[in-house]
C-alpha cells in the first residue's frame, strides 16, 4: 500500500494525474479524507478548496462517515420499476446511485469495486453483463460482427478473425486512404452528436498544435443506455485498434479511456488489454506505427455530465467539470488545450469493421440513403431487454414487437423514452417511426444515444415523468440557472400536480420552463429535461388530467 508521498510521486509521471490520484486514494482508504485532499492540494499546487469542491462534486466518493465498500443501489428509471427503492428503504447501510448501465440485467448493487445483481432478496455476483442478443432477422453486422466468439476478448481471439489487419494496411497505405475511407463510408458520432468522424479526425490532423491526444468517452451514463459496456467487456480490442487507427491518422501521441465509475471489473479487463497491446508493440514508446502513442484509463467518479465531452475534458484536466463554452472546439482547443478527438465506445468500434470490409459495404448497411447500423438498448417492460444491432431506418415496432419479444405477458405497450431519457416519451401510437434522427426529429423526439426504456400500459406516465426530472434535477452540474433552476422547478410542479393545483396556471408555467431551458441552457441536459416534461403534456394529456380532477 502506497503511502501520501509515494502516491504523489507517481501521479508526476502521470497524465490527467488529478483523477488518477483521486481514485488512488479513495481505493487505499475506503474513502476520500481530508489529509487525502490536503495532500492533493499540496502535490499538484492546487488550491484546497479546489480539490475539495471538484471531488465533493462526483458522487461516487465516499466522504466523512461514508465508505466506498457501502452497497450502492442503483435507483435509475428500470431499476425503479423493479423494485430498487424499497430494497434500499429495507437496507439501512445502502446508498441510492442513479443509472449503472445495467437496465438488462436490473437491480445491480455496487460494493467496492465489485458488481452484484439483486434479484428478490438476494445478491449474486455480476461481472459481466449478457451478450449482445443475437439478430433474428439474419442482417449483416459491424460491430456485432465477431462479438458473440467466446475468446473475441482476448487479443488472440480478436488477431484470429482480422485483428488488427485494418492497423497493418494503414501503416502500408498512409492515412490520407484512411481518412477517406471513413469519409465515404458515412460514420458519424454514435454517442448522440452524429458528427462526421472523418471530418473531425482530418480537422485534429490539420489543426496546429501538439500533442495531440485521442479520447474514449466510456461515460455511457444515460438511463437506458449500456451497449457501450458490452462492446468493452466482450470486444475490447475493436475500441483499442480504433483508438490507434485515429493515433495514426492525426498524428496523436496521448490518448485517454474516460471509463464510468459504475464499471469497476471492466478497469481490470481494459488494463489487462493494454498491457497486451504494449507487448505486441501496438501501444508504449517507439511502437510499430513510429510513434510513443499511449493509452491511458481515468475512471470517472459518478457524474453524469461528464458523458459532455466539453465536462469530460475539463473532468480530464482536474478542473470543476462544467461544460465548455463552444466555439473553440475539442478538434483545436481539447485536453489542455490542444487538438483532441472525442469519440465515443461506439464510433471507435466501428472504425476497424470498415476500414477492413470498405466504405460501400458500411454505407450499403443502413436502409435508403441511411448510412451503417446503430446499436439499440432495449429495456424496461420488454420480454427481452438487450443490445440489439440494426440499420438506420429500422422500424422500431418490429425491434421491439419482433426482436425484444413484444411486452410482458397480459400487457400492451403505452410508451417508450428515446435516447435514454434525453428524448423525451414516445407514445406507443407512434411505434410505427423508423429509427433516424430525421423520423423521430418529426415525433419531437431524437435517437441520440440510442437507449430505449419501454413503458406498459400499467405504468403511470406522470409518476415516470416525475422519475425522469428527477434524475436530470439531481445530475444538473449547476453551471447555468436556466437548468439548475428549471430543473428543479418542474420537479416542484410535477410533485404539485393534483386538484388542489390550478391546470391552467400549472401548464403556462411547464411550458415557459421549458421552452427556457431549451433555448438557453448550458448544454444537453436541460435540453433533455424539457423533452421529457413536454412529451407528458403532449402525449398523455388524459392521464395529467385525471391527476388533476382525481380526489387526494
Amino acid at each position: 500500500m502506497y503511502s501520501d508521498s509515494q502516491l504523489i510521486a507517481m501521479a508526476g509521471r502521470q497524465p490527467a494525474p488529478f483523477l488518477w490520484l483521486l481514485d488512488q486514494f479513495h481505493r487505499r482508504d475506503a474513502r476520500l479524507t481530508p489529509d487525502a485532499m490536503r495532500a492533493i492540494a499540496s502535490g499538484l499546487r492546487m488550491p484546497l478548496a479546489d480539490v475539495y469542491g471538484t471531488a465533493t462534486f462526483y458522487h461516487h466518493l465516499a466522504l466523512g462517515n461514508e465508505a466506498r465498500t457501502n452497497p450502492r443501489v442503483c435507483t435509475g428509471p428500470v431499476c425503479r420499476l423493479r423494485g430498487s427503492e424499497q430494497w434500499l428503504a429495507d437496507c439501512p447501510q445502502a446508498q441510492s446511485m442513479a443509472c449503472a448501465g445495467r437496465c438488462d440485467v436490473p437491480v445491480p448493487v455496487l460494493q467496492g469495486d465489485s458488481t452484484h445483481r439483486l434479484t428478490g432478496s438476494v445478491l449474486a455476483p455480476a461481472a459481466k453483463g449478457p451478450l449482445p442478443v443475437p439478430n433474428p432477422g439474419g442482417l449483416p453486422e459491424c460491430i456485432f460482427e465477431h462479438i458473440r466468439q467466446p475468446d473475441q476478448a482476448t487479443c488472440d481471439g480478436y488477431a484470429a478473425r482480422d485483428g488488427f489487419r485494418a492497423l497493418t494496411e494503414a501503416l502500408d497505405t498512409g492515412p490520407d486512404p484512411l481518412l477517406q475511407t471513413l469519409d465515404d463510408s458515412g460514420l458519424a458520432g454514435r454517442g448522440g452528436a452524429g458528427f462526421p468522424t472523418g471530418r473531425k479526425w482530418r480537422s485534429v490532423r490539420e489543426a496546429p498544435g501538439s500533442p495531440k491526444t485521442i479520447v474514449c468517452n466510456a461515460d455511457e451514463g444515460e438511463p437506458g443506455c449500456f451497449k457501450d459496456r458490452a462492446i468493452l467487456e466482450y470486444d475490447p480490442y475493436a475500441v483499442l485498434e480504433g483508438m490507434i487507427l485515429a493515433a495514426f491518422a492525426t498524428g496523436a501521441e496521448l490518448g485517454f479511456i474516460y471509463l464510468r465509475y459504475e464499471y469497476p471489473e471492466l478497469m481490470a479487463q481494459l488494463e489487462e488489454a493494454l498491457t497486451a497491446c504494449r507487448t505486441a508493440g501496438l501501444l508504449g514508446p517507439a511502437n510499430n506505427f513510429g510513434s510513443d502513442f499511449d493509452i491511458h484509463i481515468r475512471r470517472g467518479a459518478g457524474a453524469y455530465v461528464c458523458g459532455e465531452e466539453g465536462s469530460l475534458l475539463n473532468s480530464l484536466e482536474g478542473k470543476h467539470p462544467f461544460p465548455r463554452n463552444r466555439p473553440p472546439f475539442p478538434v483545436t482547443h481539447g485536453y489542455l488545450q490542444k487538438p483532441t478527438v472525442v469519440n465515443n465506445v461506439e464510433t471507435l468500434a466501428a472504425v476497424p469493421h470498415i476500414l477492413r470490409h470498405g466504405a460501400d459495404w458500411y454505407r450499403d448497411l443502413g436502409r435508403g440513403d441511411l448510412a451503417g447500423t446503430k446499436v439499440i438498448s432495449v429495456s424496461g417492460d420488454v420480454q427481452r431487454p438487450g443490445n440489439y444491432e440494426v440499420p438506420f431506418g429500422f422500424p422500431l415496432s418490429e425491434l421491439l414487437y419482433e426482436w425484444a419479444g413484444g411486452p410482458p405477458s397480459g400487457t400492451g405497450f403505452q410508451a417508450a423514452s428515446m435516447a435514454g431519457l434525453s428524448g423525451g416519451f414516445l407514445p406507443a401510437s407512434d411505434f410505427d417511426v423508423t429509427l433516424d434522427e430525421p423520423s423521430l426529429r418529426g415525433r419531437n423526439s431524437m435517437l441520440g444515444a440510442a437507449g430505449i426504456i419501454v413503458y406498459d400500459d400499467t405504468r403511470d406516465m406522470v409518476d415516470e415523468t416525475r422519475v425522469a426530472i428527477e434524475f436530470f434535477a439531481e445530475e444538473s452540474c449547476g453551471k447555468c440557472f436556466p437548468c439548475r433552476i428549471g430543473s428543479r422547478r418542474l420537479r416542484e410542479r410535477l410533485n404539485a400536480v393534483g386538484p388542489d393545483t390550478d391546470r391552467g396556471e400549472w401548464l403556462d408555467e411547464v411550458n415557459d420552463l421549458g421552452l427556457v431551458m431549451r433555448n438557453l441552457s448550458a448544454c444537453g441536459l436541460g435540453v433533455a429535461a424539457s423533452f421529457v416534461s413536454d412529451s407528458l403534456v403532449r402525449n398523455f394529456p388524459d392521464q395529467l388530467e385525471q391527476r388533476f380532477e382525481a380526489p387526494e
